[in-house]
């Protein structure tokens, strides 16, 4: 069966562009034109990834992300122009898996949307678990645990994390981070794993308080040692 992807773009030509590029690729497309029917679609279609405009009519993208993290882990790419840079990093924080910046190849998109999913629904690993000490990560079930707090992660979050804890007490760089995670290493997107980090350090501040885990090296990238909680 077709991956279903849905269209959020209130520029009608660029959503029939992306439709005609991702069906002839093998993908289910279902396209709206504003944020008051992204979320209808969304409930009724139940799509395998969104890619979604941050700049829409009716209700914008970002209050959109907001909703559809809240009702789970589908993954999202957001579509941004290149002067949204704050909106892209708050749609980060807000759970959003990857970003494209207008304008871009629909080639580009489709080779995006097709990275996502294989790093979502295709994780395959010779052991069911990694553990960092308190750390736990069940890689088929996708969820990882901090000591006897379930950590909401989204799906980019957790990929970053288990590259993490697969090379634990080793220093991975933003590009060997991003390229384990995405399948990818572009400048222009390593960036974005500091927001990923940012974020996940502050899941695991709100289940544990102020325990360091991931350890910035200045210059290189990131770092996960031993996990060890307070008893």
């Amino acid at each position: 069966m077709a991956d279903k992807i849905l269209i959020v773009e209130d520029e009608v030509r660029i959503a029939r562009t992306l439709r005609l590029y991702l069906e002839q690729a093998g993908f289910s497309v279902t396209a709206v034109h504003d944020g008051l029917h992204a979320l209808p679609a969304f409930r009724q279609e139940r799509p395998s990834l969104v890619l979604l405009d941050l700049n829409l009519p009716g209700l914008d993208g970002l209050d959109v992300c907001r909703t559809l993290r809240r009702e789970g882990n589908v993954p999202i790419i957001m579509v941004t122009a290149r002067t949204e840079e704050m909106d892209r990093l708050i749609g980060l924080e807000l759970g959003a898996d990857d970003y494209v910046v207008k304008p871009f190849s629909p080639r580009e998109v489709v080779a995006r949307i097709r990275a996502v999913l294989r790093r979502t629904q295709g994780a395959t690993s010779t052991a069911d678990t990694v553990r960092a000490g308190d750390l736990l990560l069940d890689l088929a079930g996708r969820r990882a645990w901090l000591g006897d707090h379930l950590l909401l992660l989204t799906q980019s979050e957790f990929e970053i994390l288990a590259v993490l804890v697969q090379h634990k007490e080793r220093v991975l760089s933003r590009a060997q981070l991003l390229e384990a995670a995405q399948g990818i290493a572009h400048e222009e997107f390593a960036r974005t794993i500091d927001q990923h980090i940012k974020n996940l350090r502050r899941k695991m501040k709100d289940a544990v308080g102020d325990v360091p885990i991931i350890q910035t090296i200045y210059g290189v990238g990131y770092r996960l040692d031993e996990v060890v909680l307070s008893p």
